[in-house]
């Protein structure tokens, strides 16, 4: 969410996020709602003040122990004049509460859509965000690694996971229905490995390891950013007001929501493993094949909570970005890394990193990490603060990044790592968490 003096002071500013991130936003209308509100808190402070400052005079007035009254009596006033002016001042208080109640009546209205339309309200992008309608206009920073060239006809995840019997899919349709699936034996121990072994590499760079809820409060939802305009990707469970996330973002930025930190407490780095949830509403005949696009998965995330400092939030931006580089580096897999363009980026996103993977079956690069900056946008719909030296409270920055997200990876590692026999090499890092073996065989 923005500060709405920030909205007020840079109108046009706005309508261009909303224009270049193709977010429907009715900037004129939160302006003009602004004003009403504004205006109306205005009287309403006024008649408040008044009430109060009357209330405090009648009882003074008919109070004959008061200073008030004393002196006034000194003055040559007479008690019938003092309870004259009690009783006008008291007509006067009766008039004022009836206006207070029809202003707060017609506040209310008011302060709804003024709610809801700041929650529509984009996040300009930073300066070197490519302007562009989506992600095929994500510009590429850099590739990294060398991309394999098969002696033999290679085989994509499916065929290879079906016929080492580590991937089910028919079963998993038919327990679940479409993009779902099952994995197997070695299958569900090499996805279990290399969550492990990005959890660990996490761990030992000093992120604090957590274990979050996937089913949260819609307000934590709305407070990260992914209620209103993502709803229709969640899984509701709209009895309790509980939505599954998507993400273990959500519950890791949300953890001290309503809060003031120490500002030395800061930066916070957390990383979580959890189940992510999505619909995939509106990617109907998009990826059906494979374990590219599901509805479940596991990820490790990265989650930087830091002071509101712009030079900050870009040095952790490039650090959670380089950690996620280093986990693909050690499984020896090619990548690349995109500047994402503005029509593909969030309405709180400031700058978003995507570091896609390449897959022989896609015959190019998928996405497999996304690395973003928020700025206060997260942490104002969370009203998550810090406190600095001078005891001055700002609101918090936030940044997050996939660590690794499977069974999305496993396409490229069972694609690039197989071999000519239908085996499948396993990664030197993923080993230990394996047994040991070197192969993932058809037994």
């Amino acid at each position: 969410m923005l500060d709405m003096k920030f909205v007020r002071e840079n109108v046009d500013l706005v309508k261009r996020a909303a224009t270049d991130k193709r977010i429907a936003c009715d900037v004129d209308r939160l302006v003009e709602v602004d004003r009403q509100r504004r205006e109306l808190q205005l009287q309403l402070d006024a008649l408040r003040e008044r009430v109060k400052e009357d209330g405090q005079r009648v009882g003074l007035l008919r109070n004959p122990r008061s200073d008030w009254y004393k002196r006034a009596i000194a003055e040559g006033r007479t008690d019938a004049d003092i309870k004259s002016e009690a009783d006008r001042v008291q007509a006067e208080l009766g008039e004022l509460k009836p206006k207070i109640k029809q202003l707060e009546e017609s506040e209310g209205p008011i302060l709804a859509e003024f709610e809801q339309l700041m929650l529509t309200v984009p996040q300009p992008a930073d300066p070197e965000v490519p302007v562009g309608k989506d992600e095929t206009e994500n510009v590429e920073l850099r590739r990294v690694g060398h991309v394999r060239r098969f002696e033999f006809e290679p085989k994509d995840h499916v065929a290879l996971g079906t016929a080492l019997g580590i991937i089910d899919l028919e079963r998993g349709v038919k327990l679940a229905g479409s993009r779902n699936y099952l994995l197997k034996g070695d299958g569900a121990l090499l996805h279990q490995a290399v969550l492990r072994l990005a959890q660990d590499m996490m761990v030992a760079r000093g992120f604090v390891p957590m274990t979050v809820p996937v089913l949260v409060k819609e307000e934590v939802m709305y407070g990260t950013g992914y209620f209103p305009s993502g709803r229709d990707q969640a899984y509701l469970c709209e009895r309790d007001a509980m939505s599954l996330v998507g993400t273990a973002e959500v519950p890791l930025t949300a953890y001290y929501s309503d809060e003031i930190l120490r500002d030395a407490d800061l930066p916070i780095k957390f990383c979580a493993l959890s189940t992510c949830f999505r619909r995939e509403a509106g990617a109907a005949g998009k990826d059906t094949y494979g374990l590219y696009r599901i509805h479940l998965f596991d990820k490790v995330e990265q989650v930087i909570v830091c002071r509101n400092d712009t030079a900050e939030s870009k040095r952790f931006h490039a650090e959670i970005v380089q950690n996620a580089e280093d986990v693909l580096q050690a499984l020896g897999l090619p990548y690349r890394v995109v500047n994402v363009c503005t029509g593909d980026l969030g309405m709180g996103q400031v700058q978003k990193f995507d570091i896609e993977t390449w897959m022989p079956s896609r015959n190019g690069y998928g996405e497999t990490h996304s690395a973003s900056r928020f700025y206060e946008f997260q942490a104002r719909r969370l009203k998550m603060r810090y406190r600095d030296g001078a005891k001055r409270v700002h609101y918090c920055h936030t940044l997050n990044n996939t660590v690794i997200a499977s069974p999305r990876i496993l396409i490229p590692i069972l694609e690039l790592c197989q071999n000519a026999d239908g085996s499948v090499t396993i990664p030197v890092p993923l080993r230990p968490y394996l047994g040991g073996r070197e192969r993932i065989e058809k037994q």
